[in-house]
């Protein structure tokens, strides 16, 4: 495996570009992303069954018979021998982890015989940062090593923090970020995925990216629905009072063991605590000593954005889906109180829908984790995630 962590080059609105005719897929200029026309998106066929959320297992979903209609385009593409190289971007800070086969970079591009390997975008939720995915990304490359992997620091988080956004801070304008960066890249995603807070940012990149694609993307919404947003009942997972707690904090503190016991005083759990820590660096330069830490994140603008979360609702999208793409929901088992049942139903009431127009929608149970999918039960995610990436060759 190969990682490019890159920063910083202006971004031209330039559209992006493949290795071939036939799947161009060229982004629209800016001001018409943020014009939205609709999409639509070719579907496959689903199970006739009752829904029942209780019969639904790691790896399981309610639509079977799937491989042959469902698996993503095969392009016909023969794997590119460029260079890795540490591009850089104003746009979002993000790290590129390559399979061991990939040699491919965006600065090769242009070279129409050196073809884009199939790449996956992944985003984290409010308050995290792309090495939230670093792992679970590491294991993909080793499993498939023809992809690659864009781990993306959203604004007002992690790296992309020092670069300045202008407001307001919302999930259609984090949405946009990253599609200006995949734009920059010259990449098409046929893979993303978002947990919590980046499931609904990668709904509205569906939603903005507003045309039929030239081949299927599948979209994973981790944990997240597209509509009301419930916060935590197991006394654990409030973020809007995390985010409120963390406002009254110091930006500069001497002890990460004394912010964990701070937040756990006022009743967060232990692991969010010693979570939320991470987002702290030594304020002395790179090897030498410090004594003391400073926030990353801009919290004022996450404040925003969790905000937005709260409000955005993008069940249009999910009723009345693009062609090209197609949606897949997953629930922890162990998070209760994020999904209300009208929501299930909502969910399968799109699954027949979409079955009816031959496409796009399916719902996923991810058994033994909590909201947390990625460290509560990384293997079952591995299980049910690797479908998107089997059957596609480079």
């Amino acid at each position: 495996m190969s990682y490019i962590s890159n920063f910083a080059a202006p971004f031209h609105g330039q559209r992006a570009a493949f290795n071939s005719a036939d799947t161009q897929l060229k982004f629209p200029s800016l001001a018409s992303i943020q014009s939205r026309p609709a999409i639509r998106i070719a579907r496959p066929f689903f199970q006739n069954d009752t829904f029942s959320i209780s019969r639904m297992a790691v790896g399981r979903s309610s639509r079977v018979g799937r491989q042959g209609r469902l698996r993503m385009a095969l392009v016909n593409e023969r794997l590119g021998h460029g260079r890795n190289v540490s591009d850089q971007s104003s746009v979002l800070a993000y790290e590129l982890v390559q399979g061991k086969l990939v040699r491919w970079s965006s600065m090769v591009v242009l070279d129409r015989s050196i073809p884009e390997p199939p790449t996956a975008v992944l985003l984290h939720g409010i308050l995290g940062s792309r090495k939230n995915w670093g792992t679970f990304a590491r294991r993909l490359a080793q499993e498939f090593p023809t992809w690659q992997f864009v781990l993306v620091d959203l604004r007002c988080h992690g790296d992309s923090a020092s670069i300045k956004k202008r407001g307001p801070h919302t999930v259609a304008s984090t949405a946009l970020d990253v599609l200006k960066l995949i734009a920059q890249l010259r990449i098409t995603p046929r893979v993303l995925i978002g947990h919590s807070f980046g499931g609904k940012v990668v709904l509205s990149m569906v939603e903005q990216a507003a045309k039929p694609l030239p081949r299927p993307v599948r979209v994973w919404v981790l944990d997240a629905t597209p509509g009301k947003v419930r916060a935590g009942g197991d006394g654990d997972d409030h973020p809007a009072q995390l985010i409120s707690s963390l406002r009254k904090l110091p930006m500069e503190v001497s002890s990460k063991r004394d912010i964990v016991n701070a937040l756990v005083q006022e009743g967060f759990s232990k692991d969010v605590a010693q979570w939320v820590v991470t987002n702290l660096r030594p304020t002395a330069a790179a090897g030498t000593p410090s004594s003391s830490f400073s926030w990353v994140f801009d919290l004022e603008g996450i404040s925003q954005m969790y905000q937005s979360y709260e409000e955005t609702n993008l069940w249009e999208v999910v009723e009345n889906l693009p062609r090209g793409v197609h949606v897949n929901f997953l629930k922890a088992e162990r998070s209760l109180h994020r999904w209300a049942l009208e929501d299930l139903q909502r969910i399968h009431a799109a699954e027949e829908s979409a079955a009816d127009e031959g496409g796009g929608v399916e719902m996923h149970v991810l058994e033994d984790a909590g909201h947390w999918v990625h460290a509560d039960n990384p293997d079952g995610l591995f299980r049910i995630l690797s479908f998107s990436f089997k059957g596609v060759k480079a």
